[in-house]
């Protein structure tokens, strides 16, 4: 973030939302292009790279480690330095509000002979890192980290990588594709097979690009219906030219904001449907909104589509608590669609929220409820009543709503505020930029 002041803005009740629009490149690919691609023995091409402070870090990291990487246009040239050939960095590397770069690039490190430190923003320095750092260690790296009260490993840490590292069979306790990314990334520079069990499908990014970038990467289904994705390290990454799509997540903030405003009719361009990523568009079918995918096609491996949205009733549902890996990021303004939508939501088996760039169950809770909505805490869940369409009643003066240092606790109350009776304020909306550069230039684009 830019700025180290707050920056409050107000969104207020909306006519309807119309028009054709693209959101920005799908964060998730646009760290691992970056990545893949300085690893990679040559020069490859990246275009509709996402340019949020989050993906801009990971490609500081990567110029600290020896890669060159350039931007000229809209398109981004990586000079890859081949898997094995990272340098040393002089300084530690500032992931700011980054947990995706800050674990990704842990198992990148991790079977290099180099050390790295990390550190973060407040929010991101709170954020436990021991989950990497588990598998990482049985690999042989050391990793020394700052423990918390409560015994938790977080940022500042350091990684002291091996090479050779050791390769492992890990399966995983929890559903996490950043700790399954930062074990693949060890194991390219590990001699012999790493094996990774999943036992929760999660967003497949890594596998596909890795096959792509020329891997031998091998994935199966065992006999207790588990994913088994084997790679065979000491890999040789061709360069590769990269087509990022637009990003599902940012796509879900106006997909909901078009469900929920009356009268409005949006189309939304070049959006990844990938299966691991695109749970939240079927949950909002099954409440009743009209969604649809139109010109479905394959771009580098990947699924797109354009998403055409109108305003719908919503009817509120009992969410299952197996969709979670595929919409984990997207939960946060499904409880916006919740709380307009007619009858109770309930949700559970989301306790990897609590440990996002903030606790996003307890933040979005508190935010509702400043906004006249009834609903229940759970540990690992909310329990929403829906207003039925009405507008949400807020109050006078209007609610000021927390974020935590949150992007997408900020952007879903952007979007609630359409719907409210006399708007609402967002303390801080810098931590966007995280994630989704002129997101509030796009949304007065649609209102216009």
């Amino acid at each position: 973030m830019t700025s180290k002041s707050p920056q409050p803005v107000t969104f207020k009740p909306s006519g309807p939302l119309a028009g054709n629009i693209s959101v920005p490149g799908d964060k998730s690919i646009s760290h691992r292009a970056l990545i893949f691609s300085a690893l990679a023995v040559g020069k490859s091409r990246i275009t509709g790279l996402l340019e949020g402070e989050d993906v801009l870090a990971t490609a500081d990291a990567l110029r600290a480690m020896g890669a060159r990487i350039e931007k000229k246009d809209d398109v981004w040239t990586v000079y890859g330095v081949g898997v094995g050939g990272l340098m040393q960095p002089d300084n530690a590397f500032d992931m700011g509000n980054s947990g995706t770069s800050t674990r990704l690039l842990m198992g990148l490190v991790a079977s290099h002979a180099i050390s790295a430190t990390f550190i973060g923003d407040a929010s991101l320095t709170k954020r436990p890192m021991g989950r990497v750092i588990e598998p990482l260690s049985r690999m042989g790296v050391d990793i020394r980290a700052r423990e918390t009260s409560d015994h938790k490993a977080c940022l500042p840490l350091t990684v002291r990588g091996i090479c050779p590292a050791i390769p492992i069979e890990y399966r995983l306790p929890v559903a996490s594709a950043q700790v399954k990314s930062a074990i693949l990334l060890a194991g390219l520079n590990t001699p012999g097979i790493t094996r990774i069990i999943e036992p929760v499908l999660t967003r497949d990014h890594s596998e596909t690009m890795l096959k792509g970038f020329g891997a031998e990467i091998n994935v199966e289904t065992d006999a207790e219906g588990c994913r088994v994705i084997s790679l065979t390290g000491e890999a040789e990454l061709q360069p590769q030219k990269i087509k990022v799509p637009g990003d599902p997540s940012s796509a879900a903030f106006m997909a909901v904001a078009a469900l929920i405003v009356p009268g409005s009719d949006i189309l939304i361009e070049n959006v990844g449907i990938n299966p691991t990523r695109a749970g939240l568009f079927e949950l909002l079918r099954r409440m009743g909104g009209d969604i649809s995918f139109k010109k479905k096609r394959t771009v580098g491996g990947e699924p797109v589509a354009d998403i055409h949205v109108k305003h719908s009733p919503l009817t509120g549902i009992d969410v299952p608590a197996d969709i979670a890996p595929s919409m984990i990021d997207e939960f946060p303004i499904l409880f916006v669609a919740a709380a307009v939508a007619s009858g109770q939501t309930t949700t559970r088996g989301l306790h990897e929220l609590r440990v996002k760039e903030s606790d996003r169950l307890t933040q979005m809770a508190k935010g509702l409820e400043l906004l006249g909505v009834k609903l229940t805490e759970k540990e690992d869940g909310l329990l929403i009543e829906g207003s039925g369409g009405k507008p949400l009643p807020g109050g006078k003066p209007i609610p000021v709503i927390e974020t935590a240092l949150d992007h997408r606790i900020a952007m879903s109350f952007a979007i609630a505020g359409l719907v409210t009776k006399s708007g609402l304020s967002v303390d801080d909306i810098r931590p966007v930029q995280t994630s989704f550069p002129g997101f509030q230039d796009l949304l007065a684009s649609l209102a216009s």
